[in-house]
């Protein structure tokens, strides 16, 4: 069908499961982060808005965090079910990796995480913000062990190869391999982005429809001073990045610019949009800016990039996909500098909260994090084929022999399932989204707080007056 074989129904899997498991991490390091923040911020100043702002997000952040943990289940087994000769060449890499990330991240997200959510009213003050900078902290772990063995596949060093099985020889070198640093930076500033969006699309959301007080405010202002200092930083990592990739992943580097040879000596052009054709080897309707590849690239005028016809056809990359699936992560970062400068722009102009052309740009910029993450990955992943571990083992040698039947009914399976169960979950988040924070303006309150007499935040719960409904709605869907 389609002219697929089982081998590409296993990746589509894979591909189709890790793409809905990204999503979910991503806002739970974010969030887990801007929690932390606001927790912090109202101990500090005693200023109900952040407080209130904790009670909203720590509900969204439980199910998002339910959902990652349920869909991170599945990509472990998949490394049994479906690629079984991958986990046997290289399992005693990957396998510890992943059991380090169980011993230290998850057991003090799992350690924390019930005070943090039901120890408002429990606990005092200070355990509960430290269970919160906790959970911050274990997902910053877990993106650490999760990158570590990511980044090893990618540039694979302190092994050996005995009897056809990888032996690791030093850890350090494992762990610390050449491209980690700049994946794990890259990962953890992509997540504090796109949660950033995230936050100010929903604010602006609130703001567009008259829905204008302190906790809105704050919410999109966190949000874009978040993404006025912090996409311009990950511009720079990803320039660093992108340095480290030509240097150990040329080919990766090639497709990605849809380069497919040098001209004598001359410098390497930039395409900026195209149709690389991998069947004539040659990009199609390119428009080019001269010299400009090798200046980013190489940071110079005058030194060429790798090409790929100078790599065997079988060891390219698809350069169609990750050509086009990088300039949609570019595309949308250059989007998300403009969007934080503009905000600057009418901060100072005391416009920020009623420009309605930036609030619907915000509005619409909500999933670019996400988006972007996603077309990031495309390009890590499938810009790392035909390997599974670089220039070690091939991806067709690292599947499970099952039958192009078996994985047709799995992956309809995965699609059903997923569409169904996190449609759901996703559904049930945004509506809670929909809710906003509840303030208590104009009402005589109890400043709450840990220890504090005031209404516990219900994480899965929607609102306070339809909460339950809402928690049988859920039930129903699934």
């Amino acid at each position: 069908m389609f002219g697929l074989e089982a081998l590409d129904l296993a990746r589509i899997q894979f591909a189709f499961t890790i793409s809905f498991h990204i999503l979910f991490p991503a806002i739970t390091i974010g969030l887990a982060s801007y929690l932390a923040v606001l927790e912090g911020l109202w101990l500090k100043t005693g200023n109900d808005t952040y407080r209130d702002l904790y009670h909203f997000w720590s509900k969204i952040f439980a199910v998002n965090f339910g959902m990652g943990v349920v869909s991170g289940l599945v990509m472990a087994y998949q490394f049994g079910t479906n690629w079984s000769r991958f986990s046997d060449f290289a399992g005693s890499v990957t396998g510890p990796l992943l059991t380090y990330e169980v011993l230290t991240a998850f057991f003090l997200e799992a350690g924390f995480l019930g005070v943090m959510l039901f120890g408002w009213n429990k606990v005092g003050r200070g355990l509960h913000f430290f269970s919160t900078v906790m959970v911050a902290i274990g997902t910053l772990i877990s993106t650490f062990w999760i990158l570590a063995s990511n980044s090893w596949m990618q540039t694979p060093q302190g092994f050996e190869i005995v009897n056809g099985q990888v032996i690791p020889t030093d850890w350090l070198a494992i762990i610390f391999n050449p491209s980690f640093p700049y994946r794990l930076m890259h990962m953890a500033t992509a997540a504090f982005v796109a949660t950033a969006f995230f936050v100010g699309a929903s604010a602006a959301w609130h703001l567009l429809r008259g829905k204008d007080n302190p906790a809105i405010r704050k919410m999109l202002s966190m949000a874009m001073w978040m993404a006025l200092i912090v996409a311009p930083i990950q511009a720079v990592i990803g320039d660093f990045h992108g340095l480290n990739t030509l240097k150990h992943q040329p080919a990766k580097i090639a497709a990605i610019e849809g380069h497919w040879e040098n001209v004598g000596d001359e410098a390497t052009p930039l395409i900026l949009f195209g149709w690389p054709d991998m069947k004539e080897e040659k990009t199609r309707f390119a428009v080019e800016i001269p010299y400009l590849g090798s200046l980013i690239l190489t940071h110079s005028l005058d030194k060429q990039v790798p090409a790929l016809k100078e790599f065997p056809p079988q060891d390219r990359p698809n350069s169609t996909i990750v050509f086009w699936s990088f300039r949609i992560m570019v595309g949308l970062g250059f989007l998300m500098i403009f969007t934080g400068l503009w905000s600057l722009w009418l901060r100072k102009r005391d416009s920020l909260y009623t420009s309605r052309p930036f609030l619907y740009l915000a509005l619409w910029m909500g999933p670019s994090g996400l988006i972007a993450i996603l077309a990031g990955w495309f390009t890590t992943e499938i810009g790392r084929q035909p390997w599974v571990v670089y220039g070690l083992m091939r991806t067709a040698d690292a599947s499970s022999n099952h039958s192009f039947m078996q994985m047709s009914i799995t992956l309809i399976m995965f699609v059903v399932v997923y569409f169904a169960l996190f449609g759901a979950g996703l559904g049930y988040m945004m509506r809670l989204v929909r809710k906003g924070p509840k303030t208590d303006e104009g009402k005589e309150t109890n400043d709450g707080g840990p220890g504090r007499k005031r209404t516990p935040a219900r994480p899965l719960s929607a609102a306070d007056d339809d909460g339950a409904d809402a928690d049988r709605s859920l039930t129903k869907e699934i």
